[in-house]
């Protein structure tokens, strides 16, 4: 066994940890970073950039069809096959040549293999292949950046029935007759609306409705659409078994007694850390745990030891790990050269926005995008707040968009300080629209002065003007 030290060791070279590193290795600290599949991680290979690939295809289609003058050029449907190269060659073949040059290129080194705590600042790494196992020390920092995966529920007969996950759903090849997905969450909504622009006959079980955590009136408008294009969408029941023929269709058994059968199923209800076999019982932490972290992202209780992305639990999507890395990333440099660690509220070593302004799109039919509170979680959190509504298909920018446009935007209010806390927009194309208001939010811009942010005309970024104007008749 060799050995190897450095300043700093990450673990997971996802997104988040190339972040991390790279942070790192700029404040001129040495940094090694170790993977086990392709350095890229999971966002660029099976979630984020595949998904959304071949979302693209079917929302491209259906916005022509409502444009007069493109519609007539529409022929025919979205062709899989062509979709399915197009996510080939955005994720490079599942190759991760170019990844590994840039880590090579920005002078961080890397190691493959699984790798596992094994004592303070030491981690030890197994090549998957039979190579050497390598103990790496950290001088100063181990930072823990594995990800989460797909939950498995408790259901009888499930796991033999062997059910897709978002990976399987993203990486398939052949697109399947039918599929049942469980739940409504933003997976479950995103793959409900890719599979049925694929001509797959879906259907999505969630209980709870769709889009849970967000404004009712976000998933009440998703399951309008998915049910328009011929999605089956139930709530209020449970699939309490399953049960797969040899070689053939899946069929589920709900707790109202009725049955579904399927080719496939995917599950989507929710996900687990990645820190079963990462040997934190070394270090007094319980194996399968999420690490709680500070707002430096430093885990509690163990000085060296960081957390950052999905492992931590605070925000569960990569621009946010992102986010977390850089402030990490800086708060570990600060720590190693004896500097001041800026962790006041919005300080440069701490992720204050995980807090207060997480900014989400749903890229479904229509898109849903949201950042902040939402009515209910301002109302739970004791604001004094004014909801102001408005119907997108109002604005010129709509008008001249699409000839069928059909959206709305909630804008949360806090009264007392007179500044935006939340919001979110329904509607074809919105994911745009949401940056300005994560602005707005985290830097506290005080509703006066939004005044004079001059949306330009005709644009669908007019509902601002719309928003002020409604508050304006209440002063």
């Amino acid at each position: 066994m060799t050995a190897r030290e450095y300043d700093v060791v990450v673990i997971g070279a996802g997104p988040v940890g190339e972040n991390v590193a790279d942070r790192a290795k700029h404040g001129g600290l040495s940094v090694v970073i170790v993977e086990s599949e392709l350095v890229g991680g999971e966002c660029s290979y099976w979630a984020c950039m595949p998904s959304k690939t071949l979302l693209r295809s079917g929302a491209a289609l259906r916005a022509a069809r409502d444009v007069d003058g493109a519609r007539q050029s529409v022929i025919g449907s979205v062709d899989v096959a062509a979709a399915l190269r197009r996510r080939d060659a955005i994720v490079h073949d599942w190759d991760d040549t170019s990844q590994v040059d840039w880590l090579e290129k920005s002078g961080i080194d890397l190691v493959r293999g699984h790798g596992r705590l094994t004592g303070e600042r030491e981690v030890c790494v197994h090549g998957g292949d039979g190579t050497e196992s390598i103990t790496l020390t950290a001088r100063h920092a181990v930072v823990v950046s594995t990800g989460s995966a797909a939950l498995l529920p408790d259901i009888e007969g499930l796991r033999d029935a062997a059910p897709w996950t978002s990976r399987d759903a993203t990486a398939v090849r052949a697109v399947p007759s039918s599929l049942v997905i469980l739940g409504g969450g933003v997976v479950g909504c995103e793959m409900a609306t890719l599979f049925s622009s694929f001509g797959c006959a879906v259907t999505v079980i969630a209980r709870s409705g769709l889009l849970g955590s967000m404004e009712p009136f976000a998933g009440e408008a998703v399951a309008r659409a998915l049910r328009q294009v011929g999605v089956d969408v139930r709530t209020g029941v449970d699939v309490v078994a399953a049960s797969r023929e040899p070689g053939g269709d899946v069929e589920l058994t709900m707790s109202d007694g009725s049955r579904r059968r399927a080719a496939e199923v995917l599950v989507a209800t929710g996900r687990v850390p990645r820190t079963a076999d990462l040997g934190l019982e070394s270090i007094g932490i319980a194996p399968g745990s999420w690490l709680g972290v500070d707002d430096t992202l430093r885990v509690r209780g163990v000085d060296w030891l960081y957390a950052v992305g999905d492992v931590n639990h605070r925000a569960l999507q990569t621009h946010q790990g992102k986010y977390q890395a850089r402030a990490a990333g800086d708060a570990i440099v600060a720590r190693a050269r004896g500097a001041e660690v800026d962790d006041a509220r919005w300080g440069r070593h701490v992720a204050t926005a995980d807090h207060a302004a997480v900014p989400q799109v749903t890229f479904t039919d229509p898109e849903v995008a949201s950042v902040g509170h939402t009515e209910s979680s301002a109302r739970a959190a004791g604001l004094d707040i004014r909801v102001l509504d408005y119907d997108l298909s109002w604005v010129s920018g709509a008008s001249t968009h699409a000839d069928h446009y059909q959206g709305r935007a909630r804008a949360i209010v806090d009264t007392g300080r007179r500044v935006l806390v939340g919001a979110t927009f329904v509607g074809p194309d919105i994911a745009e629209l949401l940056h300005s208001a994560t602005i707005a939010i985290v830097g506290e811009v005080p509703i006066d002065r939004l005044w004079h942010a001059v949306p330009a005309y005709p644009t669908v970024s007019e509902v601002w003007l719309r928003w002020l104007e409604e508050l304006g008749r209440e002063r």
